[in-house]
């Protein structure tokens, strides 16, 4: 069961009336233009404002009422940024704290004490995280505190399970050039750790962005996931910038106009023997990449929004980790597939309504990924042992 939401990170609102008037000007508006009864939002709530809401009935009830009167309910958190995610700049602010520090696993308890008590009634919830921190100056000492950090949330998680019935999931969300970059390299730490950080309460968090930068392949990366006895228990929806010929003058003049000094816009070059050149941020590509392979920007685009050539989107990559996701998840967890475009106030070119941009991405959800929740597996398909996970129905 997948089920659809937009992120609320797109809106820079730090405090409880902020959040309560995005939800009034933005998401319900934006349910209505989309002709939708029901949307999901994946909030964002900064850390100061989710330990105040963890702690006070009276302000969840404010929320809720507001998630109530817009139609609107949450299933799940966006618990990566800490807070200032709208600030002038954020840059490597963003992987800050991270998970060496008590801080992000003190947020991280309180947006699950926040969800369980948002949630319809038994549903289970998600709230996707940073990839453990930045890669520099990270060691085996770091992997020890995460490890650790992890291990406590996992504890905190099965408590709030039994005393609300929610299974609320952690899900760990690869992103380039950060401790864990790749499906790979998130795949490989947690399945080292399977006998600590039970998988049943923590999976994967698939920025189809940030897979689509990777050059992964996106089917493979789902079964990667799936053969560690892993799961997808989050999929945020977004596409990133590819190019085919850097080199070409008009080329560059074009992703140029992408360059902004708020966000990071890690950026790979692929060559030829299928490798991937990285740096870290845009304006580095310009001056550093030779442009002998295609591009792909971490710039998250629009997903109805076709980049004029020679820029193009990378929903194709969306579009089949979804349907991988529904093809081999497990019946018995929800994959929750939230919008998530946060860089509507630095797109170039003139400013757009929001909320018509946000309800033409659900449009445009709705009828370019739910056709994958229609997959089932053939009537010949054989029983999956013990140890496959059945296939989603």
């Amino acid at each position: 069961m997948m089920h659809l939401s937009y992120c609320t990170n797109v809106h820079p609102a730090e405090d409880l009336a902020g959040v309560v008037q995005q939800l009034d000007r933005f998401a319900g508006p934006a349910r209505r233009r989309a002709g939708l009864d029901v949307v999901g939002v994946g909030l964002w709530l900064p850390a100061e404002l989710a330990a105040q809401l963890a702690t006070s009935a009276a302000d969840r009830a404010v929320l809720r009422a507001a998630l109530e009167r817009n139609g609107l309910e949450v299933r799940t958190l966006n618990a990566f940024p800490y807070s200032a995610f709208h600030a002038e700049v954020v840059k490597l602010d963003v992987y800050s704290p991270d998970w060496t520090n008590s801080a992000r696993l003190d947020f991280t308890i309180d947006c699950a004490r926040v969800l369980a008590d948002l949630l319809p009634e038994g549903a289970e919830g998600s709230i996707s995280t940073l990839p453990l921190g930045w890669r520099t100056g990270w060691d085996a000492a770091s992997d020890d505190a995460a490890t650790r950090a992890l291990v406590t949330l996992v504890d905190e998680l099965r408590a709030i399970h039994s005393q609300t019935g929610h299974r609320i999931r952690l899900a760990i969300e690869p992103e380039p050039g950060c401790r864990l970059d790749t499906v790979d390299d998130v795949v490989d730490w947690l399945a080292a750790r399977l006998d600590r950080i039970d998988p049943e309460f923590v999976g994967v968090c698939l920025d189809t962005c940030h897979l689509a930068v990777s050059f992964a392949d996106p089917v493979e990366a789902v079964r990667r996931i799936r053969d560690a006895g892993l799961h997808v228990v989050k999929v945020q929806a977004s596409a990133a910038l590819h190019v085919d010929a850097p080199a070409d003058p008009s080329a560059r003049r074009a992703i140029a106009e992408f360059v902004e000094k708020r966000y990071l816009h890690q950026t790979r070059e692929r060559r030829p023997d299928g490798d991937a050149a990285a740096v870290d941020d845009l304006p580095e590509a310009l001056a550093a990449l030779p442009g002998d392979g295609p591009w792909r920007v971490h710039f998250h685009v629009p997903l109805h929004h076709i980049p004029a050539p020679p820029l193009q989107s990378t929903t194709d990559v969306l579009r089949a980790a979804v349907e991988a996701v529904v093809q081999t998840g497990r019946a018995d967890i929800p994959v929750h597939l939230d919008v998530e475009t946060y860089t509507w106030s630095v797109l170039p070119g003139p400013p757009v309504d929001l909320t018509e941009g946000i309800a033409a991405e659900l449009i445009w959800a709705e009828r370019e990924l739910r056709s994958a929740l229609s997959a089932r597996p053939s009537p010949d398909a054989r029983t999956p042992t013990h140890d496959e996970p059945e296939v989603a129905r």
